[in-house]
């Protein structure tokens, strides 16, 4: 029994990645035995969490390992913890995190770039939807090659799911070929309807794809809900980057954490050398967010099959390719991990009921 609360003991140093608070004090260590020169114990992580999952195991692993020496094997298990996701703003979305996905000005790719991260964080474990809020020009339908208007039932409007992802867009509702010509509170009530009618059912994250530029949704997003946080994307040339500077400008206006930035475009893969070439050039995203003390999450390169897969509606794919699947991979770990290192620094404080 000693060496068993040894174990425990040792794991109070290991945060949980969701809440901050220590994984002994949120009842996510289970069945811990010693025997002998053996330990073996259950952990529990969240969903949100799945990107963190090898490196927590790991922690909790050498925390065991400095506090008991003389054991020679420390197997870990883990398995998801069952948490309940409390609805968040005034319209009572169940999702504990809600980052939208923006960009200075149009081309950059962002909605490819948003559409990723979805799948990059969906293939991890997590519970993903994906919400199309770029009303005047919805690509999302598109990449992810789905089509056909969302049912409605009983007041609620039932999201497209694709490849175990929740998708709801103002290409599913309106013609192909049709425009949509809206004043702002038009637009407005269409993305309180997309967040508020919509059936997401609980998510750990729901990735918003913003418009292009610095209009009022941002505004929108904020008087309706608290967001985790934005993502900013921008390719690497110096006029790109001006446009990107602004769009960090506006969310930090309206009060939404800037998150991180992308750098997409950023070189060219040649496909029958490998060969990358600096078309636009490289790293001055980078360079930009250091200035402007906002992580670097990552780039991507331009690549043939990445077009290619998007106009094919199957841009899931880009999480199978080589050469694409690991950058974004990478994206979605900063982004989690910042998430994480965030909790810990100033854990939230547990909800009690009250009888």
């Amino acid at each position: 029994m000693a060496d068993v609360q040894q174990v425990i003991k040792a794991l109070e140093s290991v945060k949980d990645p969701l809440s901050g608070r220590p994984i002994t004090t949120t009842d996510q260590v289970k069945e811990v035995d010693v025997h002998e020169s053996k330990a073996s114990f259950i952990l529990e992580l969240t969903t949100h969490s799945a990107p963190l999952w090898e490196e927590t195991k790991e922690l909790a692993k050498a925390a065991v390992q400095k506090a008991m020496p003389d054991l020679t094997e420390v197997t870990i298990q883990v398995r998801e913890h069952q948490r309940k996701i409390e609805p968040i703003g005034q319209i009572g979305l169940t999702a504990r995190s809600v980052i939208a996905v923006g960009s200075g000005k149009g081309g950059v790719g962002k909605s490819t770039v948003a559409s990723c991260l979805a799948y990059a964080l969906k293939k991890s474990g997590a519970k993903v939807g994906l919400m199309d809020a770029d009303i005047y020009g919805p690509s999302i339908p598109h990449l992810l090659g789905v089509s056909g208007r969302p049912e409605v039932i009983e007041k609620r409007i039932q999201p497209k799911e694709v490849d175990g992802m929740k998708i709801i867009s103002m290409g599913l509702i309106v013609d192909p070929n049709e425009a949509v010509i809206w004043r702002g509170p038009m637009l407005h009530g269409a993305v309180t309807q997309f967040l508020r009618d919509t059936d997401w059912g609980p998510l750990d994250y729901l990735i918003i794809d913003m418009p292009p530029g610095t209009g009022d949704i941002a505004l929108t997003l904020s008087q309706l809900l608290p967001l985790t946080g934005s993502v900013v994307v921008c390719t690497p040339q110096q006029v790109a980057l001006l446009d990107a500077i602004k769009a960090i400008v506006m969310f930090r206006k309206v009060k939404i954490p800037v998150l991180g930035l992308v750098e997409n475009m950023s070189g060219f893969v040649c496909p029958d050398t490998g060969k990358e070439w600096d078309i636009f050039g490289r790293g001055g995203a980078q360079k930009k967010a250091e200035e402007m003390d906002v992580p670097f999450l990552g780039d991507v390169p331009i690549t043939i099959s990445i077009r290619e897969q998007g106009d094919a509606g199957k841009t899931s794919d880009v999480l199978q390719n080589e050469v694409t699947a690991p950058r974004f991979e990478q994206i979605a770990y900063k982004l989690v991990k910042q998430l994480a290192d965030s909790a810990a620094e100033k854990p939230p404080m547990p909800t009690l009921t009250v009888l």
